[in-house]
């Protein structure tokens, strides 16, 4: 597979008309390059822009890496870096050499506000370099003052044809051995082929098939960032479809293997493994992400989405993922307990009883596995624990103030994302036999819960009426668990729109406690 190395002229390549290398390269001379490269030349370094960046270059794609190969110590360049243009350092692998350079760019095209650059050191010729590279599309290499220099003599570095593969939509690996050198490139084939929209080659599929089981070797925290860039990528269902086709998915997730071919009730439509899947389909539909192959447009007109949402989505909770990535995994692995909880009564009706509640603490085992963050997993774990909980809240009509109130005092922050859970399990549950006229009763439900929390903040967050000091000076309480219980009863007493005063909150309590 590897071939002897050539030189491409750029300028002579087929370049997208999205963004121009003139374009480019005229805004990184005056921009971060062009200090980077001027630090570099005067400590007599030698360097090429590689990988990702030269492949989005070429595909006109906003640049989101920026990977750089050095004739020197890459930790010491990446660290000399950092303090002689203001930038931020952080070691990303002490094994490997890699240091990564955080800088600020106020003149950043698109929407990026800073760049990351990522130092490696690379000995022998740039050609070597490139052919420990994990795909062909990333083993292109520019010489960084040429690119900096701008003009017709910029070259493109291509010894394994990438930017061929490029032009036919192919991602192929740069060796046979590119997997057992790095299990991480497993996930990362898919991660980018989603991603740039690229075709995995048939030779590197039967690679991924033949090493999945190697991804167990790679560290969490790789595997974290490789399914957070996944779900960032719009159909993320058929990425995860891919995945399992590949025999990934059920080695990252092992737990998701025994809900193949766990029958459900009558009324779901796919056993428990597809439902899931389905469920992640569903979720990118009613957050605007994504198509439903079953639905009419009277389906998502019925589902509310006020301008605040698409806010509340798209906060990011922790370094690389968002609510929206996040309820996309919740679907995913909101089911995850349905096979130990299954029991199947005397009349032959299939029950999951506590699925969600067991399934919260399979997940958290699962994503601490894979070492997220502590708000991830919290934010994960409530959204499945809770999934059923819209349905319960009542059974007929719209739910009562102290109904929604207990619903975000137990849900927190996530509330609004489970609702939205609920309704992806529902669209996932009926597929194709979707009932409209329960859809919408579903859906005004959830439309008056969320108007609820927006308009009325006092109900789920009521202003503090008495506290501990006032139980124990004005009505003798004791210190102690009584007393935090009945500040509860209080709390909802006004969530449920019953008390709104101190002095309405003071009579409450000596009700409660004469009667008591």
């Amino acid at each position: 597979m590897v071939v002897d190395a050539e030189v491409v002229n750029v300028n002579s390549a087929r370049i997208s008309p999205k963004v121009s290398l003139a374009q480019l390269t005229e805004y990184q001379v005056g921009g971060v390059l062009a200090k980077v490269n001027g630090f570099l030349v005067e400590q007599g370094i030698e360097a090429y822009l590689v990988g990702g960046l030269v492949r989005d270059m070429l595909l006109g794609r906003e640049t989101a890496d920026i990977d750089l190969a050095v004739t020197a110590d890459a930790l010491d360049v990446a660290a000399k870096v950092a303090a002689a243009l203001g930038g931020r350092y952080v070691l990303l692998d002490q094994q490997n050499r890699i240091g990564r350079v955080v800088l600020a760019d106020e003149k950043a095209p698109f929407t990026r506000t800073q760049w990351e650059l990522d130092f490696s050191t690379f000995e022998g010729s740039i050609e070597q370099d490139l052919g420990r590279r994990d795909f062909t599309s990333n083993a292109m290499a520019i010489d960084l003052k040429q690119f900096c220099k701008g003009g017709s003599d910029i070259q493109l570095v291509d010894p394994f044809k990438g930017w061929d593969d490029l032009r036919q939509g192919i991602l192929r690996v740069v060796t046979e051995s590119a997997f057992t050198v790095d299990a991480a490139r497993l996930l990362r084939a898919v991660r980018l082929a989603a991603e740039v929209g690229l075709s995995i080659d048939r030779q590197t599929e039967t690679l991924i098939q033949r090493d999945a089981h190697l991804i167990t070797n790679v560290a969490g925290e790789r595997v974290r960032e490789e399914l957070l860039r996944l779900l960032a990528v719009p159909d993320t269902e058929s990425s995860f479809t891919y995945l399992d086709k590949l025999g990934l998915l059920t080695i990252i997730f092992p737990e998701l293997a025994v809900t193949k071919g766990v029958e459900q009730p009558k009324e779901h439509f796919w056993y428990v493994f597809e439902h899931s899947l389905k469920t992640v389909v569903a979720i990118e539909f009613l957050l605007r992400r994504g198509t439903w192959e079953y639905a009419s447009e009277a389906v998502l007109a019925a589902v509310p989405w006020p301008v605040d949402l698409e806010q509340h989505f798209a906060e990011e909770v922790s370094h690389g993922s968002t609510r929206r990535s996040l309820l996309k995994l919740a679907g995913l692995l909101h089911d995850i307990a349905k096979p130990q909880t299954k029991a199947t009564e005397a009349s032959g009706r299939i029950r999951f009883l506590g699925h969600g509640q067991v399934g919260a603490v399979i997940a958290t085992n699962v994503l601490e596995r894979l070492r997220f963050s502590t708000r991830e997993i919290k934010l994960v774990e409530t959204e499945i624990k809770h999934h059923l909980r819209p349905g319960q809240m009542s059974q007929q009509g719209l739910p009562t103030r102290r109904a929604i109130y207990r619903y975000f005092r137990d849900t927190e922050d996530v509330g609004i994302d489970i609702l939205f859970l609920s309704l992806a399990d529902h669209l996932a549950t009926r597929g194709p036999h979707l009932d409209l006229d329960h859809w919408r009763e579903h859906t005004r439900m959830v439309e008056y819960v969320i108007n609820q929390r927006f308009e009325q903040e006092s109900l789920v967050f009521p202003p503090k009426l008495v506290d501990g000091h006032d139980l124990i000076d004005i009505f003798g309480l004791s210190p102690g668990l009584k007393v935090g219980q009945m500040l509860e009863v209080v709390r909802e007493a006004q969530g449920a729109g019953e008390i709104a005063t101190r002095e309405e909150a003071l009579a409450f309590i000596k009700r409660l406690l004469k009667s008591s």
